[in-house]
């Protein structure tokens, strides 16, 4: 299955609190494939570098006022690793992916994907919608760019067609914090009438986050969430970064309230590309994640009170 243990894996938080998989209630699964980057090359080595960073993370949430780990949190070996000598095709990572991803939703396990390049995102929501074939789900991005080209140098699997893969599965899309498009996307977003929420107007609109949380159509949301959606300021360690984009406490209102009031399925966290001699952007990846498993805590009561 592509499960790789060359690279040894720290686990999330540290090995002090990590759980054994079947007191787990959530599975970080690392995915450092990368093979379509188009500027800045390093998303594959994203994984260990949050995994890393998360080992300073505190325990205790001063938003939520508890500590989070007694959830039960373990990480999953690599997956679809492209940094061995053997190249990983795209077909070949999203296969695994799904079929990775699929095992885990029927242990009930709730699922952050940590990658790697957006592309991987297809093979994790084609895992969910196989899993839910009865019930649609919205999958909200927040990203800098709108992903919705039919393909990128010759591949239809490219990062900058993640999207793109989604609409074509006729899975409703809500995109937050979209900053930068081609023509084409902008035509599809019109033709289609695709629910965006661009930077500019966020930073102009107070009441953005009530608006873009009652666009979502469905009660079950899937989450992706390419960290170049975030101010680089932020966060500069990405692969095509974008002046503007929101700031933590927007991005962290607005996560807060789809948790409150829609069933969050899953969610990935893509696109972290080291930058040598700061660890900002990796801590930063590493904070929101405990965030997200946070408010899926809180949402489904998980801790007590």
């Amino acid at each position: 299955m592509l499960t790789q243990t060359r690279i040894e894996t720290v686990p999330f938080l540290g090995a002090e609190v990590a759980a054994e998989y079947d007191a787990a209630k959530v599975v970080i699964l690392p995915i450092p494939f990368e093979a379509t980057t188009t500027y800045r090359r390093g998303c594959e080595n994203g994984p260990d570098a949050i995994l890393e960073a998360s080992q300073q993370v505190e325990y205790y949430d001063e938003e939520l006022e508890q500590e989070l780990w007694p959830v039960g949190i373990y990480t999953h070996q690599p997956i679809a690793d492209t940094r061995g000598s053997e190249p990983v095709p795209s077909e070949t990572m999203l296969s695994v992916a799904a079929q990775t991803v699929q095992s885990l939703i029927a242990d009930h396990k709730f699922v952050i994907a940590l990658g790697g390049e957006h592309s991987i995102t297809t093979g994790i929501v084609e895992a969910y919608r196989q899993a839910n074939p009865e019930e649609s789900f919205t999958v909200v991005q927040i990203d800098a760019h709108g992903d919705l080209r039919h393909e990128y140098e010759g591949s239809i699997h490219n990062h900058a067609c993640i999207m793109r893969r989604v609409v074509d599965m006729g899975l409703p899309t809500v995109q937050i914090g979209i900053r930068s498009i081609c023509k084409e996307e902008a035509e599809l977003i019109k033709e289609k009438q695709l629910r965006v929420f661009r930077a500019r107007e966020i930073a102009m609109q107070p009441d953005w986050i009530e608006r873009a949380v009652a666009s979502i159509p469905t009660s079950k949301v899937f989450f992706t969430i390419d960290l170049d959606g975030i101010d680089p300021t932020l966060i500069p360690g990405v692969g095509t970064p974008e002046p503007g984009g929101l700031n933590w406490y927007a991005l962290t209102t607005f996560l807060k309230q789809v948790f409150e009031t829609r069933d969050v399925i899953g969610c990935d966290v893509m696109e972290l590309a080291p930058v040598s001699d700061s660890v900002v952007s990796e801590f930063t990846a590493a904070k929101l994640v405990y965030k997200l498993i946070g408010y899926q805590a809180l949402a489904k009561r998980w801790l007590a009170e």
